[in-house]
């Protein structure tokens, strides 16, 4: 790209600006305002104010050759990066997710202010820190976040040839006795029994899209829960029925109230994590079983009832039927091949 030197004009009051031309736009400058430059030409007595006019002139011209053509200030590769993490961070990100994604950023960082590169180097580095399986792969999908937001972005990223390492499957173990931990856990505490009820009878997810539960969330009836894609994990609009057994537990007030703090604030992140550590060491809970077992123990039912993997899904809320198909093959569901499912 061209560009013609700024051209230096008088107006018939007498005062001075620079004329100049750039992406089809024009431009008229009585000072440097526009650049950072405290250089005003028309503040000068009047026999010195077309040259101070000049002298703009080149300060204008120098400004946009070393910032490609542009009056945007030019920023250096670690000030890109910082505002792209910055930009990440702003997203609905639980607290926890983003504390930990600002760590990882904050190790590759360096590589960002040096070499305006993040290298693979660097990333194997921070990688290989872990050497339990199942925390090498959670930090290599968190920093994985990280990288793919800068690449999509423009930043530069080298690849790692570092893959996911083969661990042993975690699964949260079906309920036997659905109702007889129920009702040990309405003994135990009333919050903790609605989460549970929530998460089998609405298959929501406990530590967020339960716990952030307001009023105003349900309908008149309580007959459905509607939820925004921002509060559901993959970011689309859920309404959900409310069974009857679930409605009897309920007792609504003001429609800003939290379900569970009975005020306008929810409780903290690791409330029904806590509260389910305590409910487990008290009445010797089996190992395996967790608040999304109540969740999981549901899908099972659905599916074992309806035969429906399309019903399932909405049920659900997975964003397509092979992670429901996933799913349900780690839920000790007999072994299934996606041809043997319902066709929709």
């Amino acid at each position: 790209m061209s560009l013609k030197y700024p051209k230096v004009c008088k107006k018939s009051d007498g005062r001075y600006y620079i004329d100049l031309t750039l992406h089809n736009k024009r431009y008229r400058l009585f000072s440097g305002g526009l650049i950072g430059s405290s250089l005003s030409p028309n503040s000068y007595p009047i026999e010195l104010r077309k040259n101070a006019a000049k002298q703009l002139a080149k300060e204008v011209y120098d400004y946009l050759l070393l910032n490609d053509y542009s009056f945007e200030k030019k920023r250096s590769s670690v000030e890109v990066f910082d505002s792209l993490i910055a930009k990440k961070l702003s997203e609905a990100l639980s607290k926890k997710y983003k504390l930990e994604l600002k760590r990882l950023s904050a190790l590759v960082r360096t590589d960002a202010q040096k070499y305006g590169v993040i290298h693979a180097s660097t990333i194997d580095r921070v990688l290989l820190k872990h050497i339990n399986s199942t925390s090498f792969n959670t930090q290599r999908r968190h920093l994985n976040a990280i990288l793919r937001h800068l690449e999509d972005n423009g930043f530069p990223v080298e690849k790692s040839r570092l893959r996911a390492r083969k661990q042993e499957e975690v699964l949260h173990k079906p309920v036997q006795d659905l109702e007889g931990l129920l009702g040990c856990i309405k003994a135990y505490n009333s919050n903790l029994y609605l989460c549970c009820l929530l998460a089998y009878g609405c298959l929501l997810r406990p530590h967020r899209e339960i716990r952030l539960l307001t009023w105003g969330d349900f309908s008149e009836d309580l007959s459905f829960i509607r939820l925004s894609g921002e509060r559901v994990k993959n970011k689309r609009n859920r309404i959900v029925p409310v069974p009857s057994y679930v409605r009897e537990a309920l007792c609504p007030d003001k429609p800003e109230v939290n379900i569970f703090s009975s005020s306008i604030t929810p409780f903290n992140e690791s409330y029904f994590s806590n509260l389910w550590k305590k409910f487990r060491r008290k009445n010797h809970i089996e190992k395996g079983i967790t608040l999304y077992s109540f969740r999981h123990t549901a899908a099972i039912d659905i599916y074992t009832r309806t035969g429906s993997l399309s019903k399932l899904q909405k049920a659900m809320g997975h964003s397509n039927i092979m992670v429901s198909l996933t799913y349900l093959r780690g839920l000790d569901v007999a072994e299934l091949k996606e041809e043997d499912m319902p066709m929709i």
